[in-house]
């Protein structure tokens, strides 16, 4: 059974620290881009990450650029997402998805209908 799930989230004060951490079963990531995505109650999912497949590109939302590190880990099959400097606008649901790369080691997307698998979520909440 191809699974993801997720891990790491909880409650934080503002100005706080979280690393999630995104671990896939039934199959290897080697191959995968990586993308995190978050969804705070009344509002749509946006991309808030994502890394590919070899972990030398990158990417962020410009909301969290600067506070947030994504990273990977494919002999632990794992892939992270570091968040320092947490805001109150930050709680939501943050959610790994994994997306088909193949043998494209630089690329990955935020665009979340080009991703194939989902975890479940994790809940994130910054608050004092």
């Amino acid at each position: 059974q191809l699974q993801l799930v997720e891990s790491g989230g909880g409650l934080v004060q503002p100005g706080g620290s979280l690393r999630l951490s995104c671990v896939a079963s039934g199959f290897t990531l080697d191959y995968y881009a990586i993308g995190w995505f978050r969804q705070a109650p009344g509002k749509e999912r946006e991309g808030v990450s994502c890394v590919s497949t070899s972990g030398d590109s990158t990417n962020y939302a410009d909301s969290v650029k600067g506070r947030f590190t994504i990273s990977r880990d494919n002999a632990k099959n794992t892939v992270y997402l570091q968040m320092n400097s947490l805001k109150p606008e930050d709680t939501a649901v943050y959610y790994c998805a994994a997306w088909w790369a193949g043998t494209n080691q630089f690329m990955c997307t935020m665009t979340s209908k080009r991703y194939d698998y989902w975890g479940q979520g994790t809940q994130v909440t910054v608050s004092s």
